[in-house]
């Protein structure tokens, strides 16, 4: 078995951590573009950033004229309270960049509720908005953008690959679908 192929497998199981691959970190960065020629095929991208220590796989863009790839790489469809937490999450993110010397954001549970709480229909049940807030938590960290800390139960680290995925795009898309469900809870209050 070749160097790459653990490489490239766990780029198909997802992202590969500096910190939590440092078998692989070096070696990927070493046939960083072996990997990006055999990813190329499949119509991937391999998306390095040294800086912050992580790399993943994305899916190219379709080439005018040429018949699209079908997708190897899945799209998820989020939640809106999902969407929103990655976007607070995103915003926090921003701000710890520009406030702090420290290595990594963590955040803790009760921050989470707090920050989504404002966001919750139904403000006067405190046992179910936990709950969907947790629930909203435990597919942040599905998704690889929250590790849960190995020390405590109830903080997490903020992944810097958030910055990769949660763009102004998204953004965009996401005020869009803010705006549908404010009109949507207004015209529930109208009706009652």
């Amino acid at each position: 078995m070749s160097e790459l192929s653990p490489i490239v497998i766990q780029l198909f199981k997802g992202p590969i951590y500096r910190d939590a691959h440092e078998l692989l970190w070096e070696p990927l960065l070493k046939r960083r573009a072996q990997v990006a020629d055999y990813a190329a095929v499949l119509g991937l991208r391999v998306e390095v950033d040294e800086t912050n220590g992580f790399a993943y796989l994305a899916s190219l863009p379709d080439v005018d004229g040429a018949p699209p790839l079908p997708r190897l790489i899945a799209r998820h469809k989020l939640a809106l309270h999902t969407s929103l937490l990655l976007a607070l999450l995103r915003k926090r993110l921003a701000e710890f960049d520009t406030d702090s010397t420290e290595g990594q954001l963590v955040v803790s549970t009760e921050q989470l509720v707090e920050m989504m709480r404002l966001y919750s229909a139904d403000a006067t049940n405190e046992t179910k908005i936990r709950r969907e807030i947790e629930i909203n938590i435990n597919r942040v960290k599905e998704l690889g953008f929250l590790r849960q800390l190995r020390s405590t139960a109830n903080q997490f680290e903020v992944r810097p690959i958030l910055r990769a995925f949660v763009d102004g795009q998204f953004l965009s898309d996401l005020d869009a679908q803010l705006d549908r469900y404010i009109e949507q809870l207004s015209q529930a209050g109208n009706r009652s």
